[in-house]
């Protein structure tokens, strides 16, 4: 297995995929959408090269779905995998997109259900909650749902630096991301004491925490930021039902928590 690397904004560079394809090489997997960043990868061009090479590919849309339109036959995937509660379906249910002509191995062996891809029964409720969120999803894409979400995430932004200036910095593609996420990191205070100081608000910092002892975000340190800007990383994401008015809350009670908040010596 081989890790590719990304750039400063998170990006897959397509030349470091076609280097790193050999003839060993069965299948390509990337995400279509960070789940701490929100950047978003050039699926149909990376799809190109490694069908180019006779390479199969996946992406994980889990974080993709219901926020951006998605075209298995425009992306040129091989297979696609989604999670329902990523796109307010109940959990426990998800979606492998299958394209024709790609053979499976079985995930369980057994009875011949399942199109013979595992042994087992399905569960109808949660496949039919999962379709009754998709259509309500595609409705509310259609009515311009993503261009509303990036409008209120845009100025969540904006009133950080207003009231933080100079301190919020972006992590990953300022356009090219998911409309509804915003990662940023704020000088001075780390993510987890921010988060402490406001209880009001329900975000994450995108870092794993063992033991007791928060790490960088392995993410952020992937795309070439220092540790000290990783740990004051902020995840900030947007739903169906945020308004404007959550919005001011939102960025007035993160600016107060910076106050509140012990400032560290950072990395």
């Amino acid at each position: 297995m081989r890790y590719l690397p990304v750039d400063r904004d998170g990006l897959v560079d397509p030349a470091a995929l076609a280097e790193a394809l050999t003839p060993e090489t069965v299948l390509v997997s990337i995400m279509a959408a960070n789940n701490e960043t929100g950047v978003l990868q050039p699926i149909t061009e990376l799809a190109g090269i490694a069908h180019a090479r006779g390479v199969l590919f996946h992406t994980d849309a889990a974080q993709a779905a219901g926020k951006i339109p998605i075209d298995v036959r425009a992306w040129g995937v091989d297979l696609l995998t989604i999670a329902g509660h990523k796109m307010y379906a109940p959990k426990g249910i998800g979606a492998l997109y299958v394209r024709a002509g790609v053979r499976l191995e079985p995930l369980v062996y057994g009875g011949g259900q399942e199109r013979g891809r595992r042994a087992g029964t399905e569960s109808v409720a949660l496949a039919v909650a999962l379709g009754a969120a998709a259509h309500l999803t595609r409705t509310e894409l259609d009515a311009g749902g993503a261009d509303r979400i990036r409008s209120l995430r845009n100025l969540l932004h904006h009133q950080l630096d207003e009231l933080l200036p100079g301190r919020v910095q972006l992590n990953g593609h300022r356009d090219q991301r998911l409309p509804n996420t915003l990662n940023v990191s704020i000088t001075g205070v780390r993510g987890d004491d921010l988060l402490a100081a406001t209880p009001g608000i329900a975000a994450a910092t995108g870092s794993a925490c063992h033991a007791e002892t928060p790490e960088p975000s392995p993410v952020l340190l992937a795309m070439g930021h220092n540790p000290g800007r990783a740990l004051s990383a902020l995840r900030l994401t947007l739903g169906r039902w945020t308004t404007r008015d959550d919005i001011e809350q939102a960025a007035h009670q993160i600016a107060a928590g910076t106050v509140v908040a012990h400032p560290t010596a950072l990395l």
